[in-house]
């Protein structure tokens, strides 16, 4: 096999006899008490002998560079093309019903039935469960009887009215009369209907808290209605966003529990920034999901930005030295590759990419093989 550097041979052995002289003259004329100065006289000769080796090794390299042995480093390139590029702030969330009501007596009184059971499907009107209402029964019934026969009175003094038989008085008693019973009949009516619990929407029973025999009033809570097809996610997200994230931006959603991934917008987005957490409400509208309930949690990728040309490296390409972050290009140099170092500028990260500036379209990135590069190492691709 041909040497490759027959100057170094030459270099080397010249070198080494000047050595090994140097030593002989400097061992043979040294006594016992001089060695340790011998010693380190020695090791700065072989010092000095060795950077004069490697800076020939240098010289010989760039005037002979088609002999020069050259040690090349496997790495691997990404060629760079201006690609969309989506700028999100994420943060978690809680799923919450748009409509989920916690339904309580409009009267106060004790529950002699309860209607429904939980789970149970049911529609906006329907009775939930009745509080006692058998005097108020009582009443109507008698108040019934009472307005029946102010009616008959009534019709009769009307008819003699109109016969010009008897007096207006006895007709007008007879009309206000019927009428005032025609109103408190309607007012024990509405009161026995208060009497029922009834659900404000359309929706599933989640939770029964009524017992029958049990007293309840205005303002505890029965039971509880939620719509499960009307769901949305709550999240906080810091005020260094307010002016970016506005009604509309498209959002990726990930619900751990079940594994699934939703795409949806922004429906609503708070106007007051919380003074303790610093930070403003979002909501967003979710699909209509059989498996989602209201209290999951959500993991929520809010979208405020799209660059349509950006340039996009893999964020671990991107090395932080001395205060710099840092990529790898490979560039041709002669008949070699070579690394150069390209200082650029982080603009965003989305899902394991980052968003750069400081190097063009058309380089070729190092992706793999980058650490330990140094800028102007020689490279096999």
């Amino acid at each position: 096999m041909k040497n490759i550097f027959p100057m170094n041979s030459k270099i080397y052995t010249r070198l080494s006899i000047v050595a090994t002289v140097a030593l002989l003259a400097a061992c043979s004329a040294a006594t016992p008490d001089d060695k340790q100065a011998q010693l380190e006289k020695l090791k700065e000769q072989q010092a000095d002998i060795t950077k004069q080796v490697q800076q020939l090794e240098k010289d010989l390299a760039k005037e002979n560079p088609t002999e020069a042995k050259i040690r090349l480093k496997d790495v691997g390139v990404t060629q760079i093309s201006p690609v969309q590029f989506e700028h999100y702030v994420q943060t978690q969330a809680s799923i919450e019903a748009e409509d989920n009501v916690a339904v309580s007596p409009k009267s106060p009184g004790v529950v002699t039935q309860v209607y429904v059971t939980e789970g149970q499907q049911v529609s906006k009107g329907q009775s939930l469960a009745q509080i006692d209402n058998s005097i108020l029964v009582g009443s109507i019934e008698s108040m019934k009887s009472q307005l029946e026969l102010a009616k008959t009175v009534f019709e009769r003094q009307e008819n003699l009215w109109k016969q010009k038989i008897g007096t207006e008085v006895q007709y007008l008693e007879a009309k206000s009369r019927k009428e005032s019973l025609e109103r408190q009949l309607s007012s024990l009516e509405e009161q026995n209907n208060a009497l029922r619990i009834k659900s404000p929407i359309n929706g599933t029973v989640d939770e029964v808290m009524a017992k029958v025999g049990e007293a309840v009033a205005p303002g505890q809570p029965a039971f509880r209605v939620v719509n499960t097809s009307d769901l949305k996610l709550t999240a906080k997200v810091s005020e260094a966003y307010s002016t970016q994230i506005k009604k509309g931006n498209k959002v990726k959603v990930t619900i751990p529990e079940l594994k699934k991934d939703l795409e949806s917008t922004v429906t609503f987005v708070g106007r007051t920034i919380d003074p303790l957490s610093r930070t403003f409400t979002v909501e967003i509208k979710l699909p209509s999901e059989k498996d989602l309930r209201p209290n999951m949690t959500g993991i929520v990728k809010i979208i405020h930005h799209t660059e349509p040309t950006a340039l996009v490296v893999p964020i671990n390409a991107v090395q932080d030295v001395n205060g710099e972050k840092i990529v790898f290009v490979a560039e041709t140099s002669g008949k070699n590759t070579v690394a150069r170092k390209k200082v650029v500028k982080v603009e965003g990260v989305y899902n394991g990419q980052a968003q750069v500036t400081g190097i063009n379209a058309g380089d070729k990135v190092v992706t793999f093989g980058y650490q330990g590069l140094n800028d102007g190492e020689f490279l096999k691709i």
